[in-house]
């Protein structure tokens, strides 16, 4: 008689979502996020991308609260001089009125404010701060940081030497997302093209723009120089970031918290990003194989290819790519969101097999879409659709506001819909 094989389950990694604004906030909740990060304009590095007024600010973290779940502020600029007498006023905010889980860091006059005006305040230190070894790892730690959040550039081995020498530091790690041209951010290219500062919150993207040999769409004719060596020639689309295959991998290296990145992507990319990551963590904590169609899931939001970081060393010395195309893709594309259930047809009665959705794409009369929520994902032919007076239409537009879809019953608010391309 063949041994049994007793397959080793793992205690719980947190699942870090990004909270771009109320809205995405309710999604993550939704979509099983353990923990959020967000940031309040203008001391986060995604100030223009995110959508929090201090009213939303205090009811997102109301809703956290009410839900179980933790959440840290980003405080993670690089202020010049002229900010720092504001920068005090905020941290006196946020310790009075918001009251974090804990403060993303990473300059260190930062740093040394929080625990001068918020000395109770618990400090993770951002990926901005670059922190790659075990000695800046426990120099942090003796200055009472909690959490380091690790660059992208390490590979597993650099993550295992951190948390064998500093074993009592909490060690947070991408798991998913873009992965910055630059060294973990360090970057002047946005500054030089669009005057926007990557480092005060600002960053346009510069790198993900669309070139011909780096030709910029907009500069016709200004060519930048393009360097080769013997390796071939480099440009700047880097693939995205695809932890899902190695999760276990990073739990037995020390890692303890899975971050998704992308405070400014859509409700559609976080909602299945989220739901995948955590489909992937049920099955490894339960002892469960990886299961590898979890990857088609993530395909289906845009992309540009996927690899696993550095984690087994510089992109390109070794061959595990999921995805070639370095042009953004995807195999669906996002249809809407559920935003009511219960919609009051033409008739004048409320049917519970109507619900009101918010139009991202072109739908037609009569075509099939993928329905995802949290607990399952079907296909269904939509049949009926109407405009917000309840007159019958044949097809709705993204950008054209709310419309009344035909669906089936029990599908609840923040269902979203998809099809594919």
């Amino acid at each position: 008689m063949a041994k049994s094989v007793i397959k080793k389950s793992f205690e719980r990694p947190e699942l870090l979502l990004p909270a771009g604004n109320f809205s995405k906030l309710k999604i993550g909740l939704t979509y099983g996020g353990d923990a959020f990060y967000l940031g309040f304009t203008p001391f986060s590095l995604r100030c223009n991308d995110n959508g929090f007024t201090k009213d939303d600010l205090l009811k997102g973290v109301e809703l956290i609260r009410e839900r179980g779940k933790v959440f840290y502020l980003t405080m993670n600029l690089f202020p010049r001089s002229e900010k720092i007498d504001v920068l005090k006023k905020h941290i006196l905010f946020v310790k009075k009125e918001i009251r974090p889980d804990a403060l993303i860091v990473a300059d260190p006059g930062v740093f040394e404010m929080v625990r001068e005006y918020y000395p109770e305040a618990v400090i993770h230190m951002s990926v901005q701060a670059n922190v790659i070894n075990y000695r800046s790892v426990d120099f942090w730690r003796k200055q009472g940081a909690k959490r380091i959040i690790l660059p992208r550039e390490l590979t597993l081995k650099d993550i295992r030497d951190i948390h064998k020498n500093v074993p009592e530091m909490e060690l947070e790690f991408f798991v998913h997302g873009a992965i910055c041209m630059a060294y973990s951010g360090r970057c002047m290219l946005s500054n030089y093209m669009t005057g926007r500062d990557s480092n005060q919150g600002a960053c346009s993207h510069s790198c993900r723009w669309k070139y011909k040999v780096l030709e910029e769409e907009k500069r016709p004719g200004e060519f930048y120089e393009v360097q080769e060596d013997d390796n071939g020639t480099y440009f700047m689309n880097s693939k995205d970031n695809c932890m899902l295959p190695y999760l276990k991998d990073l739990v037995e290296a020390g890692i303890c918290s899975f971050k998704v990145e992308g405070r400014n992507k859509t409700e559609y990319y976080l909602s299945t990003v989220a739901r995948t990551y955590k489909k992937a963590i049920d099955d490894m904590v339960g002892g469960k194989d990886f299961d590898k169609t979890l990857l088609e899931e993530v395909a289906k939001t845009a992309n540009r290819g996927f690899i696993p970081g550095y984690l087994f060393g510089f992109p390109g010395d070794y061959n595990d790519t999921y995805f070639e195309d370095n042009a953004p893709i995807q195999t669906h594309k996002f249809a809407g969101i559920v935003r009511g259930v219960g919609a009051v047809a033409h008739s004048g009665l409320r049917r519970d097999d109507l619900y009101e959705v918010e139009i991202r794409n072109r739908m037609d009369s009569g075509d099939e879409v993928e329905v995802m929520t949290p607990e399952e994902q079907f296909i269904i032919k939509v049949d009926e659709m109407y405009d917000l007076e309840r007159n019958r239409v044949e097809s709705v537009h993204g950008g054209a506001g709310n419309r009344v879809l035909k669906l089936k019953k029990g599908i609840a608010e923040g269902a979203i819909l998809r099809f594919k391309v």
